[in-house]
């Protein structure tokens, strides 16, 4: 058997290792238009930075994993393919804004459709709409006749930076196919692949509608979590209560669970507000005004805890903060990936950047050109951002630091130390909970939480 996965980003490298590893008698090929990229997947220093991963491409690749530019011939050779693509937010036309943008999905299926002159069955990997699967058979049978093609739902459900763990041990795998014997045959095949490793009590089988929504829906579930307690959090920090206290409070409850109740800054990634526009979209499609704007809430919250903590930045430091240096530490959007995407420091540094201030980032992982076009755009350059080699270089002659990314490294700085680099009155603004408050007030920085007590209630 031939796999070949189009697409060599979060989800689709990482997973063909993973397959490739587990099953070595299957070759698993992985293409790409981006040389550079694949370029980056043959050498020692991979385009993706995610725990436990080099270890097994390391062992996979050149064996049975390899990564080409090759599309047509690598998806000419496959029987099966996965479509791994990105899906982004429409930013023009109709359902700009919301709808997912579907023309490389579509690229990919006539690609196949160009090529193919055996049955193939064809795996939905990325993120799409409810019915996309319809389209791309459509396309298939105009186009192709000759090779009869199934088309799967199969969404993935990893979290960066802990990908590879979801990957060996799932709480579930979706297979979404056709409720026919050809759809069941292609169901049982991409079963048995994962069966692998993977024991057939997880692997769930349903209809390609079913599994299509389904991801969709996982993720809103998942942001509306985080978004609920970020409100919270707003109302504990005007009230004096300590949400992480209220977290654990409710989190006690069996019916509700601890799982994403940490307050924060913000969720980012290139899943959670993308997948919840496509639904707010799907919605008002089908003409469901009020289901649209239930789901749009979760956004719209999101956004506005970003802009709440850089105003919070601007209200401490005097209502001021132009041409004061403030040390932004992380730009990733969690901790363990290099992934910027939709990053809630984005947001902030632009805010800060709007605001006058001059701003330091330091990132362990993500390059420092990154950084720039993820705030500036490509090609823009703007003297009052810098990005810093070391969380102590961004420091200096800081007025305030403020944690983006819940790195583990900052958990272990030498805070003393940051504090004499810095102008004073000195401030910390842990936007991850992470870094003890008490113990930097006690140092001399005026320190605040997401929905934590402020400084005269804990002092109080």
């Amino acid at each position: 058997m031939k796999i070949c996965c189009v697409g060599a980003g979060y989800v689709g490298g990482p997973t063909m290792a993973v397959i490739a590893q587990k099953a070595p008698d299957i070759k698993v090929t992985v293409v790409d238009m981006n040389a550079t990229r694949i370029a980056a997947w043959n050498s020692d220093r991979l385009p993706i930075y995610e725990p436990g991963l080099g270890e097994v491409v390391r062992e996979a690749r050149g064996r049975n994993l390899f990564f080409s530019t090759n599309v047509k011939v690598s998806v000419a050779e496959a029987d099966i393919i996965f479509v791994s693509v990105n899906t982004p937010t429409k930013s023009s036309g109709i359902g700009a804004g919301c709808a997912a943008d579907l023309r490389h999905i579509e690229g990919v299926a006539r690609v196949i459709a160009e090529v193919a002159t055996s049955p193939k069955i064809i795996v939905e990997k990325s993120t799409i709409p409810v019915r996309t699967a319809e389209a791309i058979q459509r396309i298939l049978a105009a186009n192709c006749p000759v090779a009869r093609c199934q088309v799967l739902s199969n969404p993935e459900f990893l979290a960066e930076g802990t990908a590879i763990r979801d990957l060996l041990n799932p709480d579930r795998v979706l297979i979404g196919g056709e409720s026919s014997p050809e759809g069941e045959l292609a169901v049982a095949a991409l079963s048995s692949i994962y069966a692998r490793w993977v024991p057939r009590s997880r692997i769930l089988t349903t209809n390609l509608w079913s599994s299509e929504l389904s991801k969709l829906v996982s993720n809103a579930f998942l942001a509306q979590r985080i978004s609920s307690i970020n409100a919270v959090s707003a109302l504990c920090e005007a009230t004096g209560a300590d949400v992480d206290e209220v977290a654990g409070a409710i989190g006690r409850d069996s019916r509700i669970g601890s799982r994403f109740l940490k307050a924060s800054v913000g969720f980012g990634g290139s899943c959670f507000q993308k997948d919840i526009l496509n639904l707010v979209y799907l919605c008002r499609h089908f003409h469901l005004p009020e289901v649209a704007a239930y789901w749009q809430q979760v956004v719209q919250i999101n956004d506005w805890q970003k802009r709440r903590f850089a105003s919070r930045i601007v209200h401490r430091l005097f209502n001021t903060v132009a041409d004061k240096r403030i040390a932004v530490l992380g730009f990733a959007f969690k901790k363990d990936t290099n992934d910027t995407r939709e990053s809630p420091a984005i947001s902030v540094v632009r805010d800060l950047l709007a605001e006058q201030a001059r701003v330091a980032v330091y990132d362990p992982e993500v390059p420092a050109e990154e950084i720039r076009t993820a705030v500036l755009g490509a090609g823009t350059e703007n003297s009052r951002l810098s990005v810093a080699a070391s969380a102590y270089e961004a420091a200096d002659g800081a007025h305030a630091v403020a944690v983006l990314t819940e790195w583990d490294e900052f958990k272990l700085l030498d805070f003393r130390a940051i504090l004499a680099r810095m102008m004073q009155p000195a401030f910390v603004f842990d936007g991850r909970n992470i870094l003890d408050l008490a113990q930097l007030r006690r140092m001399g920085f005026g320190a605040h939480g997401i929905g934590k007590p402020a400084e005269a209630c804990a002092l109080n």
